[in-house]
């Protein structure tokens, strides 16, 4: 079967499937979720226990939701800050039940003031169901960040990699946090192959909330996004465990009988080796990844409570390269590369971080929280490869019995790479973090002092010989490509805060909500004190049609860390400021109803102005910066995203971007010249379906396309780059079958604590596309340049087994 076929096939599964369900033997639910007032709940889920089946309220809190006939089902009611409640009913085929609920306000999970109305006044922010983070076929086992790359404005053109730019940012400007401290990525991995495990552990993520722009004055100091993770205070005993043929995961979690100590941790373990088979550089390929993680709450009293998240992850790289044979260019200039290799690489990251959270919550609508944290990361990068290509061109007449074979050579050369890099950070901070409630106003605050220390050592140099000539050419010396030898030493001092108020201004007809905060940031080293206002408004007009708007925006500057810093000789710029970006951002979100099932269309436009930018390049995931250079530039663009239940009881969701960021290096006498992150369109889908009367049998489709990217030779200006890559286009597809589940029996005892066990078959890249990730270039015997493409992974299957217990 042909990629065209395959395309044919999926594209018809998506979409008969509806119509398949409509026929099959079901009831309905229907009915309103209100509160203890009566009011309506917007957004509480509406699930069916032990099933994937489930949807969410609208704003009037009504919803409805297919459910299995001629069967006993529990439906269960829950929503953040509210106790959850259960209900069993048994219809017959067709049949249409009302069943309307009241929630009742959780008081004991008042933890970090959990206000139902500022819900609302959060329009900027997407919530996402972390259960998705356990089917979504990926080959990065990444969970999260799989799903966050799958929402508009975000794109990633690299599925070995956990990393995303939103909205013409690169990886370094978007905000991760876990229980509201800041996670660092290591500072020296070149390429997806070397990426170790997300930090993020999705097997203890209790919600996930996520801005690609315009988010408030409480976050911190990056121009692009903020990924806002917590993990879960666990009520009962649970656990899972997966393995696959990409690695395996274990978690547990319990709390103590007297309710005050509790407890989740996870192990993780992940391998390349059976993906990075499929490359095109042939060769030993020994790459291990291991994650502990461990998050314990101590709760002393319903006021006050102690928690500890912390991390050790360990990351091995090791690679002997053999042989590499591309093929490339057009059907009518058809070019073949091989490479002959020498040497090895050995890399290893190794990171550590601890936390330790107070908690004080004297009151319903005060509370006070305090933060130390420590990060450590120790990484080196070793490697002496040597390789002699030879660069031919290919017989392209169909008419010959040598088409496809090598009729003429166009250059032989040898390079040398050696680097010899060592890096070793320290991050240390103490945080405070507090939050008051009243009728009309949610006031948040928040004060840190951290503390840097780097020692940064770099020795790299690169050897280039084309047809017996060094390159750079000397009649006198022999002369290397590039040379970078750095020792730098940094320790610096930060201060930063904040002060924000969500303030609902009563009007006659719907529901209006005022944002407004002021950050500040002060970096020792380069004495800068910047102030960063920012505001939203989220209005929810009284109109028979559910549709919501909002305005949100500001001042994001983004000082520099240490890596914005260096030139291309590693040189430490010290006249490097703080790099700026104004926005704003316009929004909608309308819900609406197709084939009786809810569905919600989210739309946003958006502009960005930047200063004070540093120019920087992308070699497949490492930054490059231009520490001696500064540029101007603007990004621009929309984003739209339909989610709903396509098939009747599952969310699925397809998203478009559309974007252009451009910048324009000071002096340089070229003017605007796109960014690295220019990606013109991005498309994104996320499908779910189950077999019609039985959801044991699920599938889930990932797919995503990128329009081409702007690159150019190594080494070179900025404006030089102006090579086009071919477009990302990736396709995942996963089957799964229940083994163990609600419907299931069995008399093992070994079994007996099982709540779930199913298998499923991933393939992934489905179409098997040659994606490209970056250039390799080598020159002809006439001294010019070829760009050999970097080819990203071909199709593979990987099976997976999965248990909660």
């Amino acid at each position: 079967m042909n990629s065209r076929h395959l395309i044919l096939f999926v594209l018809l599964c998506i979409l008969i499937s509806p119509r398949v369900f409509a026929q099959s033997n079901n009831a309905t639910i229907y009915g309103v979720v209100t509160g203890e007032k009566g009011q309506a709940v917007e957004l509480a889920n509406i699930s069916i226990k032990n099933y994937p089946i489930g949807t969410v309220t609208d704003r009037k809190g009504e919803y409805l939701l297919r459910i299995p006939a001629e069967k006993q089902v529990t439906i269960i009611f829950s929503l953040l800050g509210y106790l959850p409640q259960e209900k069993t009913i048994e219809a017959n085929a067709e049949e249409r039940i009302e069943l309307n609920l009241q929630l009742q306000i959780n008081s004991e999970e008042i933890g970090e003031v959990q206000v139902s109305r500022s819900r609302k006044g959060n329009g900027n922010i997407s919530r996402i169901d972390p259960k998705f983070t356990n089917i979504m076929p990926d080959a990065s086992s990444s969970g999260v960040e799989a799903l966050i790359k799958t929402l508009p404005g975000v794109s990633s053109n690299n599925e070995l990699s956990s990393q995303y730019s939103v909205r013409g940012g690169n990886f370094d400007e978007n905000l991760v946090y876990v229980n509201d401290i800041e996670i660092y990525r290591p500072f020296l991995v070149r390429s997806g192959r070397q990426e170790s495990l997300s930090f993020i552990n999705s097997d203890m993520v209790s919600s996930i909330e996520f801005s690609a722009g315009g988010f408030d004055a409480k976050y911190g100091d990056k121009m692009a996004s903020v990924l806002d993770i917590k993990y879960r205070k666990p009520t009962e005993f649970n656990g899972s465990a997966a393995i696959s043929m990409l690695g395996g995961n274990l978690h547990v979690e319990d709390i103590s009988k007297n309710k005050k100590l509790s407890y989740t941790g996870g192990v993780r373990y992940k391998t390349n080796r059976y993906l990075l088979g499929s490359l095109d550089e042939k060769g030993e390929y020994n790459p291990n990844f291991v994650d502990l993680q461990t998050y314990v709450t101590y709760r002393f009293s319903d006021q006050f409570d102690l928690s500890f998240l912390g991390n050790v992850s360990q990351n091995n790289y090791n690679f002997i390269p053999q042989t590499r044979e591309t093929s490339f260019g057009t059907f009518e200039t058809a070019y073949n590369t091989k490479v002959y290799f020498e040497g090895q690489e050995k890399d290893k990251f190794q990171t550590l971080l601890g936390a330790l959270s107070a908690n004080y919550h004297p009151s319903n609508e005060l509370n006070l929280k305090f933060i130390a944290s420590a990060f450590q990361t120790k990484e080196e990068v070793n490697y002496d490869i040597l390789g002699d290509y030879y660069l031919n061109e290919l017989e392209r007449d169909l008419a010959s019995k040598s088409v496809g074979d090598s009729i003429l050579n166009l250059g032989i050369g040898t390079f040398l790479n050696h680097a010899r890099n060592k890096l070793e950070a320290h991050v240390y901070s103490f945080s405070h973090k507090g939050a008051y409630n009243t009728t009309d106003h949610l006031l948040n605050w928040g004060v840190k002092f951290q503390l840097e220390d780097i020692d940064d050592r770099i020795n790299e140099w690169e050897l280039r010989d084309s047809t017996g000539y060094s390159m750079p050419y000397s009649d006198e010396n022999v002369t290397l490509a590039r040379v970078v030898t750095t020792d730098n030493q940094m320790q610096n001092m930060r201060i930063t805060g904040h002060v924000q108020d969500t303030y609902a201004i009563p009007i006659n007809r719907g529901e209006l909500y005022v944002t407004g905060g002021l950050r500040f940031h002060y970096w020792d080293f380069s004495s800068e004190f910047l102030l960063s206002p920012r505001f939203a408004f989220n209005y929810y007009p009284d109109w028979e049609t559910n549709i919501s708007f909002r305005i949100a925006g500001g001042s994001y500057q983004q000082p520099t860390f240490f890596k914005e810093l260096k030139d291309r000789d590693g040189n430490i710029n010290s006249d490097v400021k703080a790099q700026k970006s104004t926005q704003v951002v316009l929004g909608s979100d309308y819900l609406f109803r197709a084939w009786d099932r809810p569905f919600k269309l989210t739309s946003e436009v958006f502009y960005k102005n930047f200063s004070h930018l540093v120019p920087y390049q992308v070699e497949n995931v490492q930054i490059r910066y231009l520490g001696d250079q500064e540029s101007t530039g603007y990004a621009t663009g929309m984003d739209f995203k339909v989610n709903g239940e396509f098939v009747s009881g599952v969310q699925s969701w397809a998203s478009v971007s559309l974007l252009q960021t451009k910048e324009d290096v000071v002096g340089d006498g070229h003017g605007w010249i796109r960014r690295p992150t220019d990606q013109r369109v991005n498309v994104s889908l996320f499908f779910q379906d189950y077999f019609p009367g039985n959801p044991s049998y699920k599938m889930h489709l990932a797919a995503f396309y990128g329009a081409r990217l702007p690159t150019g030779p190594p080494n070179s200006e900025r404006y030089m780059d102006t090579y086009k890559m071919p477009p990302y286009r990736r396709m995942d597809i996963g089957f799964s079958k229940i083994l163990i589940g609600p419907e299931t029996q069995h008399n093992s005892k070994l079994l007996s604590k099982v709540k779930n066990m199913w298998v499923s078959l991933e393939v992934l890249n489905l179409l098997g596309i040659n994606n490209t990730v970056s250039y390799f270039w080598v020159s002809s015997n006439t001294g010019d340049m070829f760009a050999v493409p970097n080819y990203l992974t071909n199709r593979k299957l990987n099976l997976k087994l999965s248990i909660k217990f």
